[in-house]
């Protein structure tokens, strides 16, 4: 699945009483470690500084400059050794841009002796922080502050960084497509588009009657046709009409051109019972669908649900989904039903998925306009939980869990996941006191310390997690193990 290629600004900073070929050396290695990380690169070379790092306020002013113009996603400040913090200050006063900050220095040559060049990083990048601090600047600290450009550690770090660069200039820029109106038994899903768009969110809204007549005057032409094809290819659809697989299909493409038309970043759908009522259909397979492709759709209107499942798609680089906090185990107290109707991506299921009807709207409407659910079970392997909610207060508040989807014996309809979560009772309990609602975004893999980092540090939200190496406390409570 792929995101957009992040834009990193290296600021090597360097000390005129250290050694300039020692941290020309550092700035090499610290520029193939970031490309080899698959960020592209921006920095200073010697054509327009001293050995091509950042020491004086004039080198600091042309640095800040490029930054600023290149319209970098991230900047990273690397202690090639003590390096002068003044420098790093201005550079980033220049730039002007407010984005995430990974800080790190960079380790000595070898053991300490009275005449061997030495780095001072260890000591050099306390001052960094300091001058950050005194200019209000926020900024990550890499997990091995100190290390060597090549180490598995530095790696580890860049790809987690890119992951919190990707998630706040996302959610920044973030235009999510509101098509219909939420179930009106649903407060749960309330949201206020003013507050959202204060950390840059916009919401593109759509009535549901413009997406009736879009499918009613679409034509069964060669885009359709190649939806359905593609569609029985990938799901079982051998029990439903040709009819309710060409309306899925127009429903898809229609979803499709608004999000391209609006350059959307994903969308929050009223999927029933308007849609079966107009359109005949469920609207599960065709949101699926999307949100392989990276498109997040979220059930019943959530807008805040697409913007957690977008976070997680930024965050891990793969597909998302909406599920329901649905049925905790009945002997294991560890163990939770993470499920939906049957709209999540095919690419989570452990068999080849099966399309058939609505089980719970069935009961309500005739079967046959209840179809497009597509059923299975989730694969076992890592799984990211997450949740964003708007604060009574103002603001915004985040859980993030990771947990370990496993196989039981338990069966139900739909799409669906067993989840083992270390200390679920209290995390459910959190998740209940602090208002959260029952709505929470999942994706395959590990990817909480990125929402982590990126929801609590930068778009200053109030995060709660289980994940373990979060466990410093510095946006919000962490659970305890």
């Amino acid at each position: 699945m792929l995101t957009k290629k992040v834009k990193l600004g290296l600021i090597p900073a360097n000390r005129g009483f250290f050694s300039d070929k020692l941290a020309a050396k550092m700035r090499g290695q610290t520029i193939k470690a970031l490309e080899a990380g698959g960020a592209e690169v921006v920095a200073p070379d010697t054509s327009m500084t001293k050995v091509g790092c950042v020491e004086t306020l004039d080198e600091a002013e042309k640095v800040g400059k490029m930054f600023r113009q290149a319209g970098v996603d991230g900047i990273v400040i690397g202690a090639m050794n003590f390096g002068d913090e003044q420098g790093v200050a201005y550079t980033l006063r220049h730039a002007g841009l407010n984005v995430p900050i990974l800080v790190f220095g960079c380790q000595e040559e070898g053991p300490l002796r009275p005449k061997l060049d030495r780095r001072d990083s260890f000591c050099g990048l306390l001052s960094i922080g300091d001058a950050l601090r005194q200019i209000d600047v926020k900024y990550t600290v890499a997990q091995a502050p100190i290390c060597y450009p090549t180490d598995a550690s530095f790696k580890k770090d860049v790809a987690w960084f890119l992951g919190v660069c990707r998630v706040v200039q996302g959610v920044r820029s973030a235009r999510y497509g509101q098509v219909g109106t939420r179930p009106e038994a649903f407060w749960t899903c309330r949201m206020d588009e003013r507050q959202l768009q204060r950390i840059g969110v916009t919401t593109v809204t759509m009535d549901f009657s413009e997406v009736v007549t879009t499918v009613s005057k679409m034509k069964t032409d060669a885009a359709v046709k190649k939806i359905v094809s593609e569609m029985k290819r990938g799901i079982d659809t051998r029990s439903i009409p040709e009819k309710r697989l060409v309306t899925m299909a127009k429903f898809e493409l229609a979803m499709e051109r608004f999000v391209e038309e609006e350059k959307l970043d994903g969308l929050a759908i009223q999927c029933w019972l308007n849609v079966q009522d107009t359109l005949e259909i469920s609207t599960c397979a065709a949101m699926g669908r999307l949100g392989e492709r990276g498109i997040p759709c979220a059930c019943e209107v959530d807008v805040l649900g697409t913007l957690t499942m977008h976070s997680l798609i930024l965050a891990g680089e793969s597909p998302a989904a909406l599920a329901d906090w649905n049925n905790l185990h009945h002997k294991d107290p560890e163990v939770v039903n993470l499920w939906h109707c049957g709209v999540y991506p095919a690419s989570f299921a452990c068999t080849k998925p099966k399309m058939g009807t609505h089980a719970i709207l069935s009961t309500v409407r005739s079967p046959e306009v209840c179809t497009g659910c597509v059923a299975f079970e989730v694969k076992p392997g890592p799984l990211t939980v997450a949740r964003v909610a708007q604060c009574e207060e103002g603001g915004y508040k985040a859980v993030v869990a990771q947990g370990q989807v496993v196989r039981t014996n338990e069966k139900t309809f739909g799409a669906y996941a067993w989840t083992r979560l270390k200390n679920l009772p209290r995390l459910y309990r959190d998740v209940l006191m602090r208002h959260f609602p029952h709505h929470a975004g999942i994706s395959r893999g590990h990817c909480g310390n990125v929402l982590w980092e990126a929801w609590g540090n930068y778009l200053g939200f109030d995060v709660f997690s289980n994940v373990e190496t979060a466990m410093d406390g510095r946006y919000s409570t962490v659970l305890p193990f």
